[in-house]
């Protein structure tokens, strides 16, 4: 079908489809948990739900590989140096699983602690800890794993990490299954047995990565090698993009915490909305990896107005799909949320976020898309800038005021989408000046 449209089109669709399609199958991925947990209590979803989102402080340093590695790979790739993104690809690998463990670590001790910060119930508290402290043995794999597949990007073959995910979420399912429930002879684990499988599925996918590497089925040559000078470039790009997303992730972690007052009602629906959403912008993500691929290999090869052009060709995409599911977002969330539980409080809280949300997915699609670019293109200190500004400014300080003034969720969500429209002028202000062309990674 791709075949019916412009050349300039089929570029960017065969990108963006597979990419997206992975994206959303790795949002599956994660929130089957939630999905199957959702049968057993409403405090199991706040448990997990909550659980998923304070990884995200670990999952944040994770954007420094993804955006290093793309950033520099794709320069490489668009260069034609093979020989180099290899090189770039095996001293991006080591220092993931360098990173991996000290954050593994960390996040163990801390697990325990997490839900006491939110003041959750005693129930919620004690699934959530053993959720998360199993979880976080799969780091070492889930960092490498991500090196892996924004190399894989950075060539333009999403369609290889598109395959490994359909496959993967074939077992997270069956897992799940077996192991919260206790089928099959298995024993019955609950929460914890959602995070077993969790574990398991992604050690399987690096280890099909790792085969696909060493076999010589990749566009990259297979090798152990390190250079501490691509490395650097790695960082220079990479670092801020991290910090950006761990600070972004703790002012979401404190916008949780004011959600967590009205109650857990409240918060699993909050956090059941969150998944649906996820769910909703995968195509947005899509087009992100997409326009973050173009624009490194068009400043590699020297044609900064292609990399342009190819953007604003994936934004209209990116706008237009989301544009279109936004419609079952704001008129139809019950029926999405009730996937997920058939606690009706949980619903009730759910579909209002998700009605709130819906009416912001294209100033959302132009956040994805042109922050793609912007970290494409090595930009990443302005977009550090504009994210951490406007989401202080426009979302957390007045979602505080606003729900200590007026009491209701309803001012704190409004709060939230205002910065999403925010950004989104921004940001493409910042693009549309053009500035990113004179930035060497």
């Amino acid at each position: 079908m791709i075949r019916y449209f412009p050349l300039k089109h089929q570029k960017i669709l065969r990108l963006s489809i597979p990419a997206a399609i992975n994206s959303l199958l790795d949002m599956l991925q994660v929130i089957t948990d939630l999905i199957m947990v959702g049968r057993i209590s409403a405090f199991a979803v706040a448990a997990v739900g909550l659980g998923l989102q304070s990884l995200m402080f670990i999952f944040a340093v994770l954007t420094l590989l993804n955006v290093g590695t793309s950033a520099l790979l794709s320069r490489f790739v668009g260069e034609r140096r093979l020989k180099r993104a290899s090189m770039g690809l095996s001293t991006l690998l080591g220092f993931a699983l360098l990173l991996s463990l000290p954050a593994m670590v960390l996040w163990h001790v801390l697990a325990t602690h997490i839900y006491l910060w939110f003041g959750t119930a005693p129930q919620v508290a004690v699934l959530g800890r053993d959720y998360v402290q199993v979880l976080t043995w799969m780091m070492p794999f889930v960092f490498m794993k991500l090196v892996f597949v924004s190399a894989l990007n950075s060539a333009g073959d999403t369609k290889t990490p598109m395959y490994v995910k359909i496959a993967s979420i074939l077992l997270n399912v069956l897992l799940n299954y077996v192991l919260i429930f206790g089928k099959y002879g298995f024993p019955e684990l609950g929460v914890t047995g959602a995070a077993v499988g969790t574990v398991i599925v992604n050690i399987t996918e690096f280890l099909v990565y790792v085969w696909l590497y060493v076999g010589g089925k990749t566009f990259y040559v297979p090798m152990v090698r390190y250079s501490k000078r691509l490395l650097k470039r790695a960082l220079k790009v990479g670092i801020p993009a991290s910090v950006e997303r761990a600070l972004t992730f703790g002012s979401f972690m404190l916008f949780t915490a004011i959600i967590a007052k009205f109650g857990t009602a409240a918060l699993a629906g909050y956090q059941v909305g969150l998944r649906v959403e996820g769910l909703a912008f995968m195509p947005g993500i899509g087009f992100t990896v997409a326009a973050m691929a173009l624009m490194g290999q068009g400043l590699g090869a020297q044609n900064p107005e292609q990399s342009r052009e190819d953007v604003l060709l994936v934004l209209k995409y990116a706008s237009g799909f989301m544009f279109l599911l936004s419609f079952f977002m704001i008129f139809m969330p019950e029926k999405i949320v009730w996937v997920f539980t058939d606690d009706a409080a949980t619903i009730k809280e759910a579909s209002l976020y998700l009605r709130i949300v819906g009416i912001s997915q294209i100033p959302l699609a132009f956040n994805f898309v042109l922050s793609g670019a912007l970290r494409g293109a090595g930009d990443t200190k302005r977009t550090l800038k504009i994210n951490l500004v406007s989401l202080w400014a426009v979302r957390i300080i007045p979602a505080l005021v606003l729900s200590w003034y007026f009491d209701d969720i309803l001012f704190v969500y409004l709060a939230m989408i205002a910065d999403t429209f925010v950004k989104a002028v921004w940001l493409w202000r910042t693009f549309d000046k053009g500035e990113w062309q004179k930035i060497r990674v």
